[in-house]
């Protein structure tokens, strides 16, 4: 299910158009949400240990928002081997145009830092995220 969010006149800038910046605050909120709903929200990952860092974000604008529009924000798992996830996010206004296009790479971390081995000491959540690849032909 896509996240909807409703632009707030404080992301406006003085011409009225959603400033750019806000597009990735929308793509984390949509990640959080899309965890929650595929049952490994953040609270639940770090009281297994775990942290999740954003290695890199893009943005690819396509169309102006403004104040009030209400922007529909699907997540998919575009690649997971296990060490780095990499989300895909397509935000869409109400007529279903697309106003912006993003990614975003995390990498899975223990409470020291260190890489964790999803596959072998999080076998359910590695299964989860690996099933959620978006497959290519």
């Amino acid at each position: 299910m896509d996240y909807i969010h409703t632009v707030q006149y404080y992301e406006t800038d003085k011409m009225g158009i959603t400033h750019h910046s806000n597009y990735i605050r929308w793509m984390e909120e949509a990640r959080v949400d899309f965890l929650s709903q595929i049952g490994w929200n953040y609270a639940r990952l770090e009281d297994m240990g775990i942290i999740s860092p954003v290695l890199n974000v893009t943005c690819d604008y396509k169309k102006t928002t403004t104040f009030s529009d209400q922007v529909s924000i699907s997540v998919s798992v575009k690649e997971f081997k296990g060490v780095k996830l990499h989300l895909a996010y397509e935000m869409r206004d109400k007529e279903g145009n697309v106003v912006c296009n993003g990614t975003s790479s995390h990498a899975f971390l223990d409470s020291e830092g260190k890489p964790v081995r999803m596959k072998k000491e999080y076998p359910e959540l590695f299964d989860t995220l690996s099933n959620l690849v978006i497959k290519m032909h």
